[in-house]
């Protein structure tokens, strides 16, 4: 299908980021160009290899998103990434990932086994192939899928290379264990319901309708937030309870009697005292409110700083991939130079046509073959 290259997958993979519009957008590329799909899941595997670790979770939720949208059009893309999933897992289990990329591994394998994007077998072995190398060192002797993928890599100028470390992923495994109850599983349904959406996209000119089955936000948390959801967290922080000057006028206006116990020994008589009472119990209810409210505050500002934090190193992850880029271009831009500089020293080097003598009138006539050969 015109329009697709490996080149051009490749670089798309590179300004791939984890928001839900760039998985989206380039989901439907892929599944637009599906004719391909051998290729594109070779392009994607050995990309997912160089990729950097917080960014493998990425390639994942992209492969998510085009296994299962994909399913309409065809089964072409589960059969070829159910290939290469199980040693995917495998490799992913020695890299050094933090509590993010397990735990966000795991949640795919549990969408997958409650959708039924893969069978139990099928989901077995990528469990045990992301559990079975903890505290292990990568395995040397290689299984038949892997020499049929490997084989069918051979083509390919860079091989994937996993930079892999022994660390316990066990707590991580175990968090799946507590979703299989019956409880969990209701709970998941209830959330695909809730969370599946259509977004329209064009994709080379043709508009196409996108499912978001296990949409971004449904995903685990610590993923970087939207513009629009963190300004609207900052927003609504500057009407907080810290922020709320009637209330803690009203706080400090209150009677030292409500809260010295010592001014106690001058109420005069029982009805100096009930009035006291009603008023301690009224402040007592002010404060009480107003530390819920700080208390909340407070859990929304951790929520907040969280985001922020997400959302910084999605930036600076951004702001890295577009330095790698800048200074890609820049040495393309070089070579452009010096390929003009060549250019122009070629065409100072030509003879000028100005200078050759006039041929208006035409040429002689060449001479035939039997004037070339014949005998005088």
């Amino acid at each position: 299908m015109a329009g697709f290259t490996e080149n051009a997958l490749s670089k798309k993979l590179a300004d791939l980021n984890s928001s839900q519009q760039s998985i989206q957008t380039l989901s439907l590329w892929l599944i637009h160009h599906r004719k391909h799909h051998a290729a594109i899941v070779r392009v994607w595997y050995r990309e997912l290899s160089k990729a950097k670790e917080h960014r493998k979770l990425t390639f994942m939720y992209l492969a998510n998103d085009v296994i299962q949208n994909s399913k309409k059009k065809g089964p072409e893309y589960g059969k070829e990434f159910g290939n290469i999933l199980k040693k995917v897992f495998e490799h992913m289990s020695y890299l050094d990932s933090d509590d993010k990329t397990r735990t966000g591994l795991l949640r795919l394998l549990q969408i997958w086994e409650e959708r039924g994007v893969y069978d139990a077998k099928q989901i077995k072995e990528m469990k045990m192939a992301f559990e079975k190398n903890i505290n292990s060192e990568p395995p040397k002797k290689k299984s038949k899928v892997e020499k049929a993928f490997d084989e069918k890599m051979s083509n390919s100028k860079e091989k994937p290379v996993f930079n892999v470390s022994a660390k316990n992923k066990e707590q991580g495994y175990h968090d799946i264990q507590k979703m299989s109850s019956k409880e969990s599983r209701q709970h998941i349904v209830r959330e695909r319901k809730k969370s599946e959406t259509e977004v329209e996209i064009e994709i080379d000119g043709r508009k196409e309708v996108h499912t978001t089955l296990s949409p971004h936000r449904a995903l685990p948390a610590g993923d970087p937030p939207e513009p629009e959801e963190l300004i609207k967290a900052l927003l609504d922080l500057e009407n907080s309870a810290s922020s709320d000057a009637v209330v803690r006028e009203r706080i400090a206006s209150l009677p030292p009697e409500v809260s010295e116990v010592s001014l106690l020994s001058k109420l005069e008589d029982k009805g100096a005292a009930d009035k006291l009472s009603v008023q301690v119990n009224e402040a007592l209810q002010l404060l009480m409110d107003y530390n819920g409210r700080l208390a909340e505050e407070m859990e929304d500002r951790k929520r907040v700083s969280a985001m922020l934090r997400d959302f910084l190193q999605a930036q600076k992850d951004l702001y890295t991939q577009a330095e790698e880029r800048l200074e890609e271009y820049t040495d393309k831009l070089q070579k452009v130079y010096l390929v003009r500089q060549e250019l122009k020293s070629h065409i100072q080097n030509l003879p000028d046509l100005t200078q050759l003598p006039d041929v208006t009138g035409g040429l002689a006539p060449l001479p035939s073959a039997g004037d070339l050969f014949s005998m005088h």
